[in-house]
């Protein structure tokens, strides 16, 4: 799943999403909108009510079936 108009399916996913977004300006990004802020999460919260800070959810991928029981094994 991808979004760019600031469709977040909860707030968490959200405040992830701005505050790497703020960590990337901060380290010398451009900001991606017109803003008066200077303040690295400001930027980001501009950008994404702007819809233009794009993102994917990436699905976690389940554990290896190996390692489940390897695991087991070490704390008997």
């Amino acid at each position: 799943m991808s979004g760019k108009q600031g469709i977040f399916d909860s707030k968490f996913r959200l405040i992830l999403v701005a505050a790497k977004r703020a960590r990337q300006v901060q380290g010398g990004a451009k900001p991606l909108v017109l803003t008066q802020s200077r303040k690295p999460t400001r930027v980001a919260q501009d950008e994404l009510r702007a819809g233009v800070l794009p993102y994917e959810i990436i699905a976690s991928v389940a554990p290896d079936a190996s390692v489940e029981s390897s695991e087991e094994s070490v704390g008997e």
